[in-house]
This record gives C-alpha cells, sequence and structure tokens, in this order.
C-alpha cells in the first residue's frame, strides 16, 4: 500500500487531502510512523523523531493514529487478495506477497492480475498501492517500490541479472543501512560490485547472511510464499513523556505498560517461555535483558515478578531512559506450527 497510514487518514478526512501529514506523535518525544508523500518531498519519513519531522517541513501536520481504521482497511485488502489466491503470506498490515503461479482467475499473465487487484483495492477502499511481480521474493519486494506510489513494475527473468547488478546496494531489501554502509566502504555500491565477491568472502564479512547476500545478487531466491507464517514474538513498548531517572517511577511505568502486554498475551491466546525487556537510554543506547523458563509464562503476577527482577538487576547499567518495552518469544503457537512442520517432512 502506497502510504498506507497517511492515506487512510486522508480518505476519511478530506481536509487532509493534498496536505503534508504525518502520523504520529509531533512532540518532543513523538515518532513519525508513516507520512504522506506531500511531506516525504521535505524529507519527512517513518521512524523520523517529530521535532525533527517539523524542522524539515514546518507546515507539517500531525494525526494520531487509528489502528482499528487500518485494521480495518487491511482486512478489505486480504480479502480481495484471497479472490486472486488463497497463496497470500502477509508481511504487515499493509503489504504482502502471493504467488499467482496458478490463480481462480486463470489468467496466465501475473501483470495483468496485479493490475486487477490494484484497481479492485481502490474501488472498494479509495486508497493506492503499488506492485511488484517477478519470479521470486527478492525481485518483487524491490520491484513494488520502484515506481511508487500508484505504479507497477514487471523484472522478467532475463531482465533480472541486468536490474540486480544496476542497483544501488542501499536499494537492496535484506541490507540494512549499517551493512549497507560497510559495504560501501568496501568500495561495493553496486550489486555488480557485490557480485564480485566469492561466497567464502561473502561469509567471511558478513557472516551467516553472506550465504543469502551471494544468492540474491545473482537473483537466486528459491523462498516460497508461505501462508503459515509463524509470529516469532509479542511486545509493546513505549517513549516516555519525559526523561526517567529514579527506578520507582520507571517500575511504575514499567507496570502499566505490563498491563497492555498481557491484554495482548491473552488476546493471542499465545504466551512465551522467555521474556525480554527493553531500555533506551537518553543517548539512544539499547539495553535488553532476557529470562527464560522451561515453560510458558502464563500469569500476570509471574510476568510481572520478572520484569521488574530484570529492571532491578540491571539498573546499574543506565542513568535514565527515554524508553521501555516488554516482549515476550519462544511462543507456545510457534512451538505447535514448529512440530507440525517437522511432521509434514518425514523421509519415507
Amino acid at each position: 500500500m502506497d502510504a498506507f497510514y497517511a492515506s487512510v487518514e486522508q480518505r476519511d478526512f478530506p481536509e487532509l487531502r493534498g496536505k503534508a501529514i504525518a502520523v504520529g506523535g509531533g512532540g518532543r518525544r513523538g515518532v513519525v510512523a508513516t507520512a504522506s508523500y506531500e511531506a516525504r518531498k521535505y524529507g519527512v519519513r517513518s521512524a523520523l523523531p517529530g521535532f525533527k519531522a517539523k524542522q524539515l517541513c514546518n507546515h507539517l501536520i500531525f494525526v494520531k493514529p487509528r489502528f482499528d481504521a487500518y485494521k480495518e482497511a487491511s482486512q478489505q485488502i486480504r480479502i480481495i487478495f484471497h479472490n486472486y489466491t488463497d497463496l497470500v503470506e502477509p508481511l504487515s498490515l499493509d503489504e504482502a506477497y502471493l504467488d499467482v503461479t496458478e490463480n481462480k482467475k486463470n489468467e496466465p499473465l501475473a501483470t495483468e492480475l496485479a493490475q486487477q487487484i490494484r484497481a479492485e483495492i481502490f474501488e472498494q477502499t479509495q486508497l493506492t498501492c503499488s506492485a511488484g511481480i517477478s519470479y521470486c521474493k527478492f525481485l518483487a519486494k524491490i520491484a513494488s517500490d520502484y515506481k511508487k506510489p500508484n505504479g507497477q513494475t514487471a523484472i522478467k527473468p532475463h531482465k533480472a541479472e541486468a536490474f540486480i547488478e544496476q542497483l544501488p546496494i542501499k536499494k537492496f531489501y535484506g541490507i540494512g543501512k549499517v551493512t549497507a554502509q560497510k559495504m560501501e566502504t568496501m568500495g561495493i555500491q553496486t550489486g555488480y560490485h557485490l557480485k564480485q565477491l566469492s561466497e567464502v568472502e561473502m561469509v567471511k564479512n558478513f557472516g551467516k547472511m553472506g550465504r543469502f547476500y551471494y544468492n540474491i545478487v545473482r537473483g537466486i531466491d528459491d523462498r516460497p510464499v508461505n501462508i503459515d507464517r509463524v509470529r516469532k514474538s509479542i511486545g509493546v513498548e513505549r517513549t516516555l513523556a519525559e526523561n526517567l531517572t529514579e527506578l520507582s517511577e520507571i517500575m511504575e511505568q514499567l507496570k502499566i505498560l505490563l498491563g497492555k502486554f498481557y491484554e495482548r498475551l491473552q488476546k493471542a491466546n499465545n504466551y512465551g517461555r522467555t521474556l525480554t525487556l527493553k531500555l533506551k537510554t537518553t543517548d539512544f543506547k539499547i539495553i535488553t535483558r532476557s529470562v527464560s523458563k522451561n515453560y510458558y509464562i502464563k500469569e500476570m503476577a509471574e510476568i510481572e515478578q520478572l520484569a521488574l527482577q530484570l529492571l532491578h538487576q540491571n539498573a546499574g547499567d543506565f542513568e535514565a531512559i527515554r524508553l521501555v518495552g516488554i516482549t515476550a518469544s519462544n511462543l507456545q503457537k510457534e512451538a505447535v506450527e514448529g512440530e507440525n512442520t517437522k511432521q509434514l517432512k518425514l523421509d519415507f
């Protein structure tokens, strides 16, 4: 979807159309979740602190998120996807992979299907989206960003090699900002430069991801569209209105957060064996501390006890914090899905 949260706001509130808006907090501690394309012209982007966004665009309008509205639109879009294929792998509320090799419309051309899907989404939701079409996930993802907003790009197999070789490293999906900077210091600016490294050199320089980079730069990506994508963690976090230095104040905020965290676990009916406390200091250093059990931690009292214990044990690692978060991992449903998957892979 194109600037999804911001587009939903502009659709529902006509007075925001054509204006530079940011969904998120505009205060001293706020963060931009999504910016409209009118705002992006000024450099406003997601994850940017609200005060910096305002400096870049002084007429920027901040809008509080309405996640219920975004989820409703997302559900409408998912229904449309399933009108074409049941092989749908959602990545988030506004993005998904679709395998249309065989589809419910018996349409042989994926480009034609993409046009139909985009038209139907606009007709039913008044929202635009962009599509990437190719023979593998890596190229389809890159193609989906190529002609945003409201466009589509197809990368055919015989053109993949040339496309990848000219692609700037920072545009590679799966190569993060830090890794891209490391590559650039090594003189790797494009896919062509990356392709000159052997598989051994890739692994030596980039660890286990090196083998993935070696393959994708050659257009090799055999990952299937996974309709049973398993959730790996459930968590909540909050950027605090003010920096907190007193342990008692941090404990109070953590307890409030734990209430919302437990509600989320109950709603998902999914509990974890590992709890992780996340703290961000005033100099943006991230501290994570975890505790694991050989059972699923389901009682609120125990979750609170363990979270506060982690906080107390590591109180000497910070002077002041600006963010607190709590996450459950090694989830119950993840284990069940894993067992089911293994049963399907028995050798006969």
